[in-house]
């Protein structure tokens, strides 16, 4: 088993990342292309172009394999539905979560109203396509591409709203998951550029 959180921290996990983006490309798995046999092709942009979810890379072992598809059922089915009943198919009760801009919460009831708040001025926030999917070990790590439309007022955390703009969005991001042996996620991490999610929206 990998040391999962010295791989974070030493930037394994960014190498892990190039690996795969390669493989993608090349329409091969990480060992293939780590020999650098094949140039990468270039990838449109998921949030502007439509694009398939690929296969599953090759070689996973039973669990690498579950993991993804657990997380492609809570993007597309759980979050897209808003299904909160579900996320514990996914998430630990105690899963830390770390978000684009830096703060973490503790325990799945708070992820839960985090979850919960996109929906309240954006009731048609989803996720239908993951573009790159990957595991290793308890690793995984996944684009996506997010979407929505400003239509309800939004709670502005000063006892106010802000009104809709009418604003679509679709953003590009990335989570990284790290799973425990009872396939749930212990710990995730949220990627996405809030600037370009607040102009789209507009709000920046």
């Amino acid at each position: 088993m990998i040391d999962r959180r010295s791989l974070l921290k030493t930037g394994g996990a960014a190498a892990f990342g190039a690996l795969a983006l390669t493989a993608v490309a090349c329409g091969t798995d990480p060992a293939s292309a780590a020999t650098g046999l094949a140039a990468p092709m270039p990838y449109p942009d998921p949030a502007t172009t439509a694009v398939p979810n690929p296969p599953f890379p090759t070689n996973l072992t039973p669990e690498e394999q579950a993991h993804l598809q657990t997380f492609d059922e809570l993007d597309f089915d759980v979050f897209s539905h808003a299904d909160w009943s579900r996320l514990g198919e996914s998430h630990a009760r105690n899963i830390r979560v770390h978000w684009p801009d830096g703060h973490y919460t503790d325990g799945i009831d708070r992820h839960i109203a985090d979850l919960s708040a996109l929906f309240v001025w954006a009731p048609d926030t989803r996720i239908d396509v993951h573009p790159i999917r990957i595991a290793m070990n308890e690793l995984t790590a996944a684009t996506g591409v997010m979407r929505g439309t400003f239509t309800r007022p939004m709670p502005n955390g000063k006892g106010g709203f802000i009104q809709p703009t009418g604003k679509k969005y679709a953003i590009n991001m990335a989570t990284t998951g790290i799973w425990n042996s009872q396939r749930v996620m212990d710990e995730e991490f949220l990627f996405w550029d809030n600037q370009t999610f607040y102009q789209q929206i507009g709000l920046a």
